[in-house]
């Protein structure tokens, strides 16, 4: 099997990750499409010690780097501030590059280290850095959908912590559909078995019902959504959960989900 035949199962998702990193697919299709020429012609080779997805993106960077690319914000682009790409776009570049490839690419940071040249330790502080960012922009108001209480006020207090309000707390189906009734949520974070057997999924269904909310599922049993029987959740947090999980996923389901309104001041 060639080379290109090899790596061609990677290239749709590195032409996602050039895309974000610069806010244009035909600006990014010719970064991606150098480090091809590159590696075709032999003037670039994949790191023999590295898996071939992160020798490919180590490659790209590589070709960026060498061009003297630059990543910082431009006016001209026709991005709404709104959007993930005008959001990603006010992300100090480094920090973006470190977020796009966990969050959106879903390397580990050792990995990520590798295909930038950093050590893991660097790369989560420039994670830190992004996530801060993202979350000072994002502040929306949360509806938590759980029937243990101790579990309930540690959600809640990692919220507050974040910059976010907490619009109400549900224990039972009846209970979070009644809150979205008084008031439209900007996240939800729910569990799956609640106090009086109703189930969190179907809570969380008649939400989705009546309002695009980005959601995110805390659970003891995250079997019961993987079953491949329906669509599966793009955030799922398995309890015990570890707070630092619980922060990431909040700020990556806000950022690539539609713009909500802010927390008013």
């Amino acid at each position: 099997m060639g080379l290109l035949e090899r790596l061609a199962p990677h290239l749709p998702y590195m032409r996602r990750y050039a895309r974000a990193l610069t806010g244009e697919q035909s600006a990014g299709d010719a970064y991606v499409r150098a480090s091809l020429e590159a590696l075709a012609a032999g003037e670039r080779s994949l790191p023999p010690h590295l898996t071939p997805r992160v020798a490919l993106y180590h490659v790209f960077h590589t070709i960026w780097d060498g061009t003297g690319a630059q990543l910082e914000a431009r006016n001209d682009n026709g991005m709404e501030a709104g959007n993930a790409s005008g959001r990603l776009m006010r992300i100090a570049p480094r920090s973006r590059q470190a977020f796009l490839l966990t969050a959106l690419e879903g390397f580990n940071p050792s990995e990520a280290g590798q295909i930038l040249g950093a050590s893991a330790g660097e790369i989560e502080v420039l994670i830190s850095e992004a996530q801060g960012e993202i979350d000072a922009e994002l502040a929306t108001e949360v509806l938590i959908i759980e029937d243990e209480p101790v579990i309930a006020a540690d959600i809640e207090a990692l919220v507050r912590e974040l910059g976010h309000k907490v619009l109400d707390v549900a224990s039972t189906r009846r209970e979070a559909v009644e809150a979205v009734g008084r008031a439209t949520p900007g996240l939800v974070l729910a569990d799956i078995q609640l106090a009086d057997g109703s189930s969190g999924i179907d809570a969380v269904k008649d939400i989705l019902g009546r309002f695009d909310v980005p959601v995110i599922f805390i659970t003891a049993f995250p079997e019961r959504l993987l079953t491949g029987e329906r669509p599966e959740p793009t955030f799922l947090i398995t309890k015990p959960f570890q707070p630092e999980t619980v922060k990431a996923a909040i700020g990556q389901a806000l950022f690539f989900h539609p713009a909500r309104p802010k927390v008013a001041a």
